[in-house]
């Protein structure tokens, strides 16, 4: 999918910032209120820095490497990664359950959300949930009880970073992200459970 600028001009911002989603209410409001000051507080956090979490947590790297490196484990053995088809199924599961929030609540962005932010859905325009927020922390729980030799520790708190580099970018508010973050945890305990019950059906996974 091609990918176009995610926020139209300044004029054309205007209006949206002034709609709220009507779901979250007066929380929305208090919610926009903090995170703006928020915002403000960290503006010297230099920009580069915050937009490496950004692109680290981008789905359109954790999407398609772990499908493509779960095909080709497919073609070159027998026995298919129960860690990569974990993570495939929570990454799925991520991009319905987050676009489909969207769609429902259906909340505009931070009208401070500068204009270099890149989506490849319609649905990414909208801002509750934070994408990259369930991204990170469906990744960094499932990957905490995958085995890894990585620490539980320094797993989290990539989630936690990349979580708050989206509102100290302006991409997103706290709740947003606080969202996002639980939603990414439920995606990880639900590709656990699948996980488990493929492993007990299939022969060409080793778990």
């Amino acid at each position: 999918m091609a990918s176009a600028s995610a926020s139209p001009p300044a004029n054309a911002r205007a209006p949206q910032a002034l709609s709220k989603s009507t779901l979250l209410g007066g929380v929305g409001d208090l919610d926009a209120a903090v995170s703006i000051r928020l915002h403000a507080l960290f503006l010297p956090v230099p920009r580069l820095f915050l937009k490496a979490f950004e692109v680290a947590g981008d789905g359109r790297i954790w999407l398609p490497v772990p499908i493509s490196l779960l095909l080709i484990s497919t073609t070159t053995s027998s026995v298919v990664s129960p860690l990569l088809a974990g993570l495939v199924v929570g990454l799925v599961l991520d991009l319905a359950f987050v676009g489909l929030a969207k769609l429902i609540v259906r909340r505009p962005r931070p009208a401070y959300n500068a204009a270099d932010m890149y989506v490849a859905v319609a649905v990414d325009h909208w801002s509750f949930p934070s994408g990259h927020s369930s991204r990170a922390f469906l990744v960094a729980a499932f990957l905490a009880d995958g085995g890894l030799p990585l620490p539980r520790e320094v797993l989290f708190l990539w989630a936690a970073a990349t979580s708050a580099s989206r509102v100290l970018l302006g991409r997103h508010y706290i709740l947003d992200v606080v969202a996002g973050a639980w939603l990414g945890v439920l995606e990880a305990w639900l590709s656990n459970l699948i996980l488990r019950f493929l492993c007990s059906r299939s022969s060409f996974l080793v778990c």
